[in-house]
């Protein structure tokens, strides 16, 4: 029992007043006057020992709210999945609508569009390495020292040093992934990237017949669309506001965030920039993918000998 610091009396105090009363025979007003409380509360002690409650505090919790019976919130539930409103429902089961409003809330059915299935995720895999090639753009911020993720302490956070950004281009079929830090994401920086990405994974017998970017400035320039024509790639673009169209790229982003980027404690942006390259060999040729049944990406690849030159 934890009494208040303004509490006049204590179960002590308490069991006083009422062996006054019962057995020495005072009026529950001088013995009220004794403990320092008015004679109302005195009465109101002496009443609780006379039916047997004990002389301690009551519980300060509040009163919970009579909740609605579990056969009720079922039925509620029920009519909800058959697209009735909350106004039909609480004249069927006799509640009020705000009680069957908050039985649908507490069952995520709030709203009536939340019955509808969510439409099945469309997933889809080239059959040869070369057939589409995912393309993105990531901005990350330049540093000369260790930041506020490392440190945690904001004051002595890197210097406002600019960004950076990776291109990052990997492959639908076989997930082998190309990535090269350039200073913007500006159209030539994309066109330079597309050129050493495509002459990349040539080097690992791969000829690139499409690629697949979004709607970014870089990727709907003229300069962009002609340099594609002239390598007899073709370029695609996904539909506004659907990353998930993209989504084999991004989900690589991720990755490279998650184990190159912050992962380690770089002393500059420069570091980091050269860690890059080692990364991206583990990354196709060493590191588990768990949508290629746990092998490494370069092992979709046709050429026979590039894993015997990497590995």
């Amino acid at each position: 029992m934890n009494a208040h610091k303004n509490a006049r009396t204590c179960p002590l105090s308490r069991a006083l007043l009422i062996q006054r009363v019962f057995e020495q025979g005072w009026s529950v007003r001088a013995a009220s006057e004794a403990v320092g409380i008015t004679d109302r509360r005195g009465r109101e002690w002496v009443r609780r020992a006379e039916v047997g409650e004990p002389l301690t505090d009551r519980s300060s919790r509040p009163h919970s709210a009579r909740s609605t019976p579990t056969p009720t919130r079922t039925r509620i539930i029920a009519l909800r999945r058959q697209w009735l409103t909350v106004r039909q429902i609480a004249k069927v089961t006799g509640v009020s609508p705000s009680t069957a409003a908050r039985v649908c809330r507490a069952a995520g059915l709030n709203r009536l569009k939340q019955l509808d299935a969510p439409p099945p995720p469309v997933r889809y895999e080239r059959d040869r390495p070369g057939e589409l090639l995912h393309i993105d753009i990531k901005r990350l911020g330049r540093f000369d020292r260790p930041g506020h993720r490392i440190t945690r302490r904001r004051s002595q956070g890197s210097r406002e040093r600019g960004f950076e950004f990776v291109h990052v281009a990997t492959d639908d079929a076989s997930r082998v992934t190309y990535a090269e830090i350039l200073p913007d994401e500006c159209a030539s920086s994309a066109m330079i990237f597309v050129s050493n990405a495509i002459a990349w994974f040539a080097r690992h017998g791969v000829t690139v017949e499409r690629i697949m970017s979004d709607n970014g400035s870089a990727f709907i320039s003229y300069r962009f669309r002609d340099l594609c024509q002239s390598m007899n790639v073709r370029h695609l673009r996904i539909r506004p506001h659907t990353p998930q169209t993209n989504g084999k790229v991004e989900r690589v982003i991720q990755t490279l965030l998650r184990e190159w980027a912050y992962r380690f404690c770089y002393g500059s942006s420069e570091e980091r920039k050269r860690w890059l390259v080692p990364y991206l060999h583990f990354y196709n040729f060493h590191r588990a993918h768990s949508a290629l049944a746990y092998n490494a990406p370069i092992s979709r690849l046709d050429r026979k000998n590039v894993l015997r030159r990497n590995s």
